[in-house]
């Protein structure tokens, strides 16, 4: 089976001229997609990202203490990842004494949640 296509000549449109209507325009605004990108990006990492699931599944706070054995890294490291976190907004902490103990806002990824279902 042979196709033909049929080329139109090129036309030369004038300076600033689109080439064509967009297909569909952004439905968020800048601020609230300036917003979803920080929280984007603080789960961008994947031991962020289990930090966040593990203090969601506890539903309540947990000490840094019990984080740290859960993940192959330093205390130091993780506490890096925690402030990338609380830096988003994504979690907050209680300091009790010595220790500090972390728990997911509840708010915090409900913006992202809507706008992606």
């Amino acid at each position: 089976m042979t196709l033909e296509l049929e080329l139109a000549p090129k036309v030369k449109r004038a300076p600033g001229e689109p080439c064509c209507e967009p297909v569909v325009y952004p439905d968020v605004e800048r601020a609230e997609a300036e917003r979803m990108a920080v929280i984007a990006k603080a789960l961008g990492d994947p031991i962020r990202l289990q930090v966040v699931d593990v203090l969601r599944r506890h539903a309540g706070e947990v000490c840094v203490c019990e984080l740290v054995p859960l993940f192959d890294v330093g205390q130091s490291t993780l506490s890096h990842h925690l402030k990338k976190l609380r830096d988003a907004g994504i979690v907050d902490s209680q300091r009790r004494g010595l220790w500090a103990y972390y728990y997911v806002r509840p708010d915090a990824l409900e913006e992202l949640r809507t706008w992606l279902s």
